[in-house]
């Protein structure tokens, strides 16, 4: 995925293939981070034109999708999502450039008071409000803290559950995040206690808590991600309960702002939280994008689905007589007698998206 990128963008040879060098060096166990400077892919008597080459191979690697891979650290990795998100389609690009630069700078200068919950120094340093800084802290945990992470090798494997939907005895329904397969991240036992030993420097002591409360961030971020994840998959089955027990037909309209109004989190974060995540239930594997429908109002009042329609539109054409095939204002009709108020076009536009021919082309 992310060598393809390369060859789509415009680069010169040398550019390409210390490109290709660098991606060699990510992991994706690692979230996509450099672990190792891009120094040491050169000769120890590297030219002043070869460290520039190596930094330009660098950038056009942190350019690509995912953004934030490539990051050598918590903090460019934040960093260059932000302001990649105001330039490319998708994450953040509703940033205001006060949300972006306020953002920035908290990232670059104050991570650390942040990770300590020090939020009133923070208001000190930066003159912004509490309310203001809670604000940035809910946005900074919108951001991928591992990048890399999707790519963890699962070729020749079908796909997997995110999430299992558990069904009781008495019919409640219940949601568990499967992230089994997800790489486990622990804080170092030996930098810890590095701390407290008598014979580190102060300087080391300093360099270690700062390495030691940046690595905490980013497991409280990836444990708000998954929380963000499993109440989203809530908010949706209480919504669809009714298709999850009897079936797709009985699936209802459904909007992402809905689900992120009860969840109380922003219309994008749902759409991440959503994208390429699969829930297995009692009845089958589904994406959970599955779940989000549009639709229009029935007869009664009531919302009807459009899935529900193109069902109810491929019954009516199968038992129609093939020959004297109903025409799309024979079916714009049938389909209101069965509750469901269509336009005509409307019709026409799904019949042919269901790939059925016109009357013309069904007669006999």
């Amino acid at each position: 995925h992310l060598e393809s990128q390369l060859h789509d963008l415009d680069l010169d040879s040398a550019t390409l293939d210390m490109a290709k060098r660098i991606l060699s060096m990510l992991q994706a166990e690692d979230g996509g981070y450099l672990k190792n400077p891009v120094r040491e892919l050169l000769p120890r008597d590297a030219t002043v034109e070869e460290l520039a080459l190596a930094e330009h191979g660098l950038e056009v690697v942190q350019s690509l999708d995912p953004s934030g891979i490539g990051a050598r650290d918590l903090s460019e990795c934040l960093r260059i999502q932000v302001l990649q998100g105001t330039q490319k389609n998708g994450r953040l690009e509703w940033l205001s450039n006060t949300d972006k630069n306020d953002l920035l700078l908290l990232i670059d200068e104050h991570i650390d008071d942040l990770t300590h919950n020090r939020l009133p120094l923070v208001q000190k340093k930066t003159g912004l409000s509490i309310e203001r800084i809670d604000e940035l802290v809910a946005l900074i945990g919108e951001l991928d803290p591992m990048p890399g992470a999707r790519f963890v090798d699962h070729h020749n494997q079908a796909v997997t559950a995110d999430l299992v939907l558990h069904e009781s005895e008495d019919g409640q329904y219940s949601v568990t995040v499967e992230d089994s397969w997800v790489p486990t991240i622990r804080i170092s036992r030996y930098y810890r206690e590095r701390l407290s030993d008598p014979k580190a420097t102060k300087e080391e002591k300093e360099y270690i808590r700062r390495k030691v409360n940046a690595a905490q961030w980013l497991v409280d971020a990836i444990q708000q991600r998954r929380s963000t994840l499993k109440s989203v998959a809530e908010a949706i089955v209480d919504v669809q309960q009714e298709s999850l027990k009897h079936g797709l037909e009985r699936i209802v309209p459904l909007k992402m702002q809905q689900i992120a109004d009860v969840v109380g989190v922003h219309v994008t974060t749902v759409s991440r939280a959503v994208d390429d995540k699969w829930i297995q239930t009692p009845r089958g594997l589904y994406p959970l994008k599955r779940f989000f429908v549009g639709g229009t109002v029935g007869e009664d009042g009531e919302d009807v689905a459009w899935d529900i329609i193109r069902i109810k539109l491929q019954e009516l054409i199968d038992q129609e007589n093939k020959a004297k095939p109903h025409s799309d204002d024979e079916l714009v009709r049938r389909l209101k007698e069965a509750g469901m108020t269509v336009a005509r076009r409307t019709i026409t536009k799904y019949r042919k998206k269901m790939g059925i021919p016109s009357s013309r082309q069904r007669k006999d």
